[in-house]
């Protein structure tokens, strides 16, 4: 660490928490320790929050004090994880139709913290929290961070969309005295915008590359045809979207650093993470309760594919009490070498917005299908499959090196063993994949309702 990194860690950054009254530092380094306490602790701990939460919202929130009595729970003080099952899960369209009704009582609607998110699905959410709730977040992304070997106080170079450049004096003072970030809009990612990053690398000096997965891939492809020197991470962290194994492959030989893959959602922030032993990811029991379903809202076995469904153990303004996020995911029961209690997830499998579905109603994970033919096939920079409906689908592609008719022909092939001899398929050649609104890629687009 140099050693102004070392004087915004240990003296701005306390001065700046004591002036502004921040607890980020304490929630911090109360983390620190929490993470190797042993599993069945953290799950004592995590228990007693839930219990607080349920009786909170029964005192103070009518939206869920509802919910609840239709649930058959009337005696929170008897409250049991058998209870708790009972709770209706909430939807994406729960939130949206109730939004003002969720907010518990005492909170003022107009002094919370409020963004949109879920843009990638054409529909927002807008969600409410607290400066405190929101501090507890960013101190848990913090003690995820330095997993990656990345300390407080080194700069920042983000590959992100809409990037929130600050913009008065003050802010950018700021910004500079706690933790200096550059971007790289990736809504514009270009060979003259690469360029303009990596001069802005050379003068800040960043030591954590962090963005959506797949635009940190595509960066690191123009750094290896540019040549280019000048990025040299000491940690990646990939985030927002599924990092998939090819792409993880062409980063670290790029970069010469591992990728620290983490996953997360703007209605709860981070869930899970790998660490330093890139075993599995762990999961955020410290301030989420975490479930995986199945298609009956039943637990899944260990190892088995569940949708997921997540309690905000913290944001008491807004609460999310069994939310299904739309991803699917794989618990498992492993323990992971690097001593922490904090449980294991194997992998995410996708939105469920992006699993793909046969004709018979069972679904298909749509990153598989492109992972099975992006890395099979040559001349495939990148592709998106999107299904207008059980027989129709539109395929886009990115033609690179070695690309041939003869591609789209194994392409086909490769499709109809999946979704049957009487699928269509159209081929759109575009020169690279629009991202979303919010800068994030999907590779895949299921639009049967």
């Amino acid at each position: 660490m140099s050693v102004l990194s070392n004087i915004r860690r240990n003296i701005f950054e306390p001065l700046h928490a004591a002036y502004s009254g921040s607890p980020l530092v304490a929630h911090w380094k109360l983390l620190e320790y929490s993470q190797f306490l042993s599993e069945s602790d953290l799950k004592i701990i995590q228990s007693g929050k839930l219990k607080d939460l349920i009786e909170y919202v029964w005192k103070h929130n009518e939206f869920y004090r509802e919910r609840f009595t239709k649930s058959g729970l009337s005696q929170v003080a008897e409250f049991s994880l058998d209870d708790f099952l009972k709770i209706p899960v909430l939807s994406k369209e729960d939130i949206r139709y109730n939004t003002h009704a969720m907010i518990s009582q005492g909170f003022d609607l107009q002094k919370l913290l409020n963004f949109k998110t879920g843009g990638s699905t054409g529909r927002s959410l807008d969600i409410h929290i607290t400066e405190e709730c929101s501090e507890f977040r960013n101190a848990c992304a913090r003690r995820h961070d330095r997993w990656s070997g990345w300390e407080v106080g080194e700069p920042i170079a983000a590959v992100w969309g809409n990037p929130d450049y600050p913009s008065t004096l003050r802010a950018k003072l700021k910004e500079w005295l706690l933790s200096p970030l550059i971007y790289l809009d990736t809504m514009d990612v270009s060979r003259a915008s690469v360029l303009a990053f990596a001069q802005e690398w050379k003068r800040v000096k960043p030591t954590l590359l962090f963005g959506h997965a797949h635009s940190i891939f595509i960066l690191a492809q123009f750094v290896e045809e540019i040549g280019l020197d000048t990025i040299q991470p000491r940690a990646i962290i990939s985030s927002s979207m599924m990092l998939m194994h090819h792409e993880r492959q062409l980063i670290e030989r790029v970069f010469g650093v591992p990728v620290t893959d983490r996953y997360g959602c703007e209605e709860v922030s981070l869930i899970a993470s790998e660490c330093e032993m890139h075993d599995g990811m762990h999961l955020n029991i410290d301030h989420l309760f975490i479930e995986f379903l199945d298609d009956n809202d039943i637990p899944v076995k260990p190892g088995d594919p569940g949708k997921i469904v997540v309690t905000d153990l913290m944001n008491r303004a807004m609460p999310l009490i069994r939310y299904r996020i739309e991803d699917i995911g794989v618990p498992t029961e492993r323990k992971c070498a690097c001593g922490r209690g904090l449980p294991l997830m194997e992998s995410i499998s996708g939105r469920t917005a992006d699993f793909l579905i046969k004709k018979g109603g069972s679904r298909v994970a749509g990153i598989s299908m492109i992972e099975n033919t992006l890395t099979k096939y040559p001349g495939l920079d990148q592709m998106q499959i999107v299904q207008n409906d059980f027989e129709d689908f539109t395929i886009r592609i990115v033609p690179g090196k070695g690309y041939c008719d003869d591609v789209l022909s194994s392409l086909s092939d490769s499709m109809k063993k999946v979704f049957g001899d009487e699928i269509v398929i159209r081929y759109e050649t575009i020169p690279a994949i629009p991202p979303e609104k919010s800068g994030k890629y999907r590779f895949s687009i299921c639009r049967i309702e």
